[in-house]
């Protein structure tokens, strides 16, 4: 299928939509307490060694970026937010303003690849996922969390969620775009208006 200058310009538009609603992500105890919680799961079970390359996608203001230094990866973090670059950049983290389902790297170039309440912000999340397939490593990781849909905290109606998906649909796009789906998980947690549900998967780019 070849585009025209019409089809490019109306995904274009859609994509300045998007990034227009996007906004600044300060931390907060409720992220920082599951990011950890979820960084100690995977780094226990899966290992990975120092100096590997880890990109973070939504990387906010550096929550992830800090505690990937600490365990001793090269890190980079990227988001549409030019406030959180500028926030991440002061604290001297590697971070690009650059768009999840095009991404500027070669291929092949992370050993891991943290995507953690971004990827439902895109407006096609089978090309989001084709794109983190392209740059991550034979062998490499890919670890999703995001909201799941019809909860107490009606994930769906945030004006910049375009993908809030059920966990089959979930696992069904993952295998899709090509990796090997290792663990899927429910995180549950309380908030203000009651109990919210998060889904986690954690897949694997397959040796060549």
């Amino acid at each position: 299928m070849k585009l025209s200058c019409q089809d490019v310009k109306r995904i274009e538009k859609v994509l300045e939509m998007a990034e227009s609603q996007t906004y600044p992500e300060a931390p907060s105890e409720v992220h920082d307490s599951i990011t950890r919680q979820m960084m100690n799961h995977l780094f226990t079970r899966y290992s990975l060694p120092q100096g590997s390359r880890v990109l973070d996608v939504g990387c906010g203001q550096g929550v992830a970026l800090d505690k990937f230094s600490r365990y001793g990866f090269h890190a980079i973090g990227i988001t549409l937010n030019q406030e959180d670059v500028d926030i991440c950049q002061r604290k001297e983290f590697e971070v690009y303003k650059m768009d999840q389902t095009f991404l500027d790297f070669e291929s092949e170039s992370f050993d891991l690849v943290w995507n953690r309440h971004c990827i439902e912000h895109s407006i096609s999340p089978l090309l989001t996922l084709s794109s983190l397939y392209e740059v991550l490593m034979p062998g490499g990781l890919l670890y999703i969390e995001v909201p799941a849909p019809d909860t107490v905290a009606q994930h769906q109606n945030n004006p910049n969620h375009y993908s809030v998906l059920t966990k089959s649909m979930w696992s069904e796009l993952i295998r899709r775009s090509g990796f090997n789906l290792l663990e899927q998980m429910d995180l549950d947690l309380s908030v203000d208006v009651g109990e919210d549900k998060y889904f986690a998967f954690i897949s694997i780019k397959q040796e060549k």
